[in-house]
C-alpha cells in the first residue's frame, strides 16, 4: 500500500529514486514552478526543455537523469498548463485540481518506482490535501487478475513548508482516506461479475464494515418479496443469483442531521429480454459503480468521524434474460405500493433505485441523494467525463459547489414539468420509459415520484464512472471512483453548518 509523508526538506537532497517537479508553460517557454529548484540545480536543465521534449501541458510527464546536486536518480517533469500571473501559485486552482492531476499523472507514469519526492506548490493545508490526494489516486493499481505487473509508488514524500502543521497533517491523512474510498470504489467496479454478484457484494459491504461502527443489514430475495421491493425483485427474477438489499448505518452520537444515500447496484446489466447489444455489454460490470460509490463513502464517514448521520443503501441486482426474466408490459408494485409499467426492461436501475428510494424517505431523513450509472442519455448530454445533478433546488447547488471543491466535474440539470406526462401509462401508475429525447431528465423525473417532499438529489454518473480510453492525470482506465469525492466534501459541508 502507498503510504504519504510530508516533509520540510530541500526537494534536491530527498533520498527518492523520483523527485516530481512542476513545469508550468509561459510565452518565453517552460518554467519550473517553486524555488530554490528553479534556480538551482534545474537551472541548466530548463535550457534544454525544448530539446527535452517539455512544453508544461497538463498531463505531460518527462523523465529525465537527475542533474549534479539532486540526490534523486530521475527527475520527472510534469506539466501544470499555463503559469498564471501570481508566480505559479496558481495552480492549486478551484479545488486543487491542478496540482492534483499533476501529482496523479506523474505518481500514475512512474509505476514500478519504490519511493517518489514530490516538489509541487504546497503553500497551505488545502494544496497539501490536493497535491497528496492526486498522488494516491495515481498510484492506483489493480492487479487481482494479473501476474507479474509493475507495481504502483510504495512511498511518497511531498515536500511542503507546512510539512509540521496540524492543519496540513490533517489534510493530509484525509487525503489518504479518501484515496482509498475512491481506491475500494475502482475495486468494486473492475471486478468481473462472475465474482461480483448481489450476494457477493453484500459480503464485500459486510466484511468492510467489520471493526468500524457502521451497522450493516441484508435483505435477501425471500424479505424482499415479503417487504414490497418489487422493483429489486423484479429486476432480479432473471437471474440465478437473486437480489439483495443492503442497509449502512454510520450514527455517531450528537449527530448534526442525517443524510441517506442510495446507489445503483446492476452487478450485471445484459438489458434483460430487452438485451442490450453485444458491445453494449463490455462495460456493464460497471453498472454497480452508484452503490459502490455510496458504500465507500458511507466508509469514508466514518473513518473521518464525521458528525452527521449517513445512512446507505445498496439496491443490488443482476439484470439477466431467462425463462423467469420479468418481460416487456409486465407491471410491478414498487415499495410503497406505486405500481409501474416495465415497458423497457433495459430501463431496470430506476426500479430498483425507486425501491431505495422509498425505503430511504420511510426513515425521514433530512435529504438523500441517489447515484447512479442511469441513463446512456447522460453521456449524450455531457459526455465521459461530466456527471449530471438534478432535484431540489438547493441540494443540487450544493452537490455542485461540493464537486468544485473536490475537484470533479458535476452539472446541474433540470426536471422539466412537461417531461413527467411521457411516463403516463395506461396501465399503472406510471411507465418505467418516457420520452427518448432528454431521456436522462425523464428518468429524473421517474426517480421523483418516490422522494416525495424530501430534499434530494440524483447524480448521474453513466459516463464518468468507467474510463473507456487511456489514462489521464489521476485516472486509470476502467473504474475511476466517481462521485466519493463529491459526496464526502457535501457530507464535510453539512456537518460545517
Amino acid at each position: 500500500m502507498t503510504t504519504v509523508n510530508l516533509t520540510l526538506k530541500d526537494p534536491a537532497r530527498l533520498d527518492v529514486d523520483t523527485l516530481v517537479v512542476g513545469v508550468a508553460r509561459t510565452p518565453d517557454g517552460p518554467v519550473v514552478v517553486g524555488e530554490p529548484l528553479a534556480k538551482g540545480p534545474l537551472k541548466a536543465l530548463m535550457s534544454t526543455a525544448p530539446a527535452l521534449g517539455v512544453t508544461g501541458a497538463v498531463d505531460e510527464v518527462v523523465r529525465v537523469p537527475a542533474p549534479s546536486g539532486v540526490k534523486a536518480t530521475v527527475v520527472a517533469l510534469v506539466g501544470l498548463g499555463d503559469h498564471e500571473a501570481h508566480g505559479g501559485a496558481d495552480a492549486t486552482s478551484p479545488g486543487g485540481e491542478r496540482v492534483r492531476r499533476a501529482a496523479g499523472a506523474a505518481v500514475r507514469q512512474l509505476r514500478g518506482t519504490a519511493s517518489v519526492g514530490i516538489a509541487l506548490p504546497a503553500v497551505d493545508a488545502d494544496a497539501v490535501g490536493a497535491v497528496a490526494e492526486g498522488a494516491l489516486l495515481g498510484a492506483y493499481d489493480f492487479t487481482r487478475y494479473r501476474t507479474g505487473t509493475e507495481t504502483a509508488v510504495e512511498r511518497l514524500e511531498v515536500v511542503t513548508p507546512r510539512a509540521r502543521d496540524t492543519a496540513a497533517k490533517a489534510a493530509a491523512r484525509r487525503a489518504a482516506v479518501v484515496a482509498g474510498a475512491v481506491h475500494g470504489t475502482r475495486d468494486l467496479v473492475n471486478t468481473a461479475p462472475l465474482d461480483l454478484y448481489p450476494a457477493a457484494f453484500a459480503d464485500v459491504a459486510r466484511a468492510a464494515a467489520k471493526g468500524t461502527k457502521i451497522k450493516v443489514q441484508v435483505m435477501d430475495e425471500k424479505e424482499l418479496a415479503a417487504g414490497g421491493y418489487g422493483g429489486l425483485v423484479g429486476v432480479g427474477q432473471g437471474s440465478s443469483r437473486p437480489p439483495r438489499l443492503v442497509r449502512l448505518d454510520w450514527a455517531p452520537s450528537r449527530a448534526r442531521g442525517s443524510v441517506a444515500l442510495v446507489g445503483k447496484g446492476i452487478t450485471f446489466d445484459s438489458g434483460g429480454l430487452s438485451i442490450k447489444p453485444a458491445k453494449g455489454m463490455e462495460t456493464m460490470k460497471s453498472d454497480m459503480a452508484g452503490a459502490a460509490a455510496v458504500l465507500h463513502t458511507v466508509l469514508a464517514a466514518a473513518e473521518l468521524e464525521l458528525p452527521v448521520r449517513v445512512t446507505g443503501w445498496l439496491c443490488l441486482a443482476e439484470n439477466m434474460p431467462s425463462g423467469t426474466a420479468q418481460r416487456p408490459s409486465d407491471v410491478i408494485t414498487q415499495r410503497g405500493g406505486t405500481t409501474v409499467e416495465v415497458l423497457n426492461t433495459d430501463a431496470e436501475g430506476r426500479l430498483v433505485l425507486a425501491d431505495g428510494l422509498v425505503a430511504a424517505c420511510e426513515e425521514d431523513p433530512d435529504v438523500v441523494v441517489d447515484v447512479a450509472t442511469l441513463t446512456g442519455a447522460q453521456v449524450v448530454a455531457l459526455g465521459t467525463r461530466v456527471s449530471a445533478v438534478m432535484g431540489t433546488d438547493d441540494v443540487r447547488a450544493a452537490v455542485v459547489s461540493a464537486a468544485e471543491r473536490a475537484g470533479e466535474q458535476f452539472w446541474p440539470m433540470p426536471l422539466p414539468t412537461e417531461l413527467r406526462a411521457s411516463l403516463k401509462s395506461q396501465v399503472a401508475d406510471l411507465a418505467n420509459i418516457g420520452d427518448r429525447m432528454g431521456g436522462m431528465l425523464v428518468a429524473g423525473l421517474f426517480l421523483k415520484e418516490f422522494v416525495g417532499t424530501t430534499p434530494w438529489a440524483h447524480l448521474d454518473i453513466a459516463g464518468p464512472s468507467f474510463n473507456e480510453g487511456s489514462a489521464h492525470g489521476y485516472t486509470p482506465p476502467g473504474g475511476t471512483g466517481v462521485a466519493v469525492r463529491t459526496l464526502v466534501t457535501w457530507l464535510e459541508g453539512l456537518t460545517e453548518r
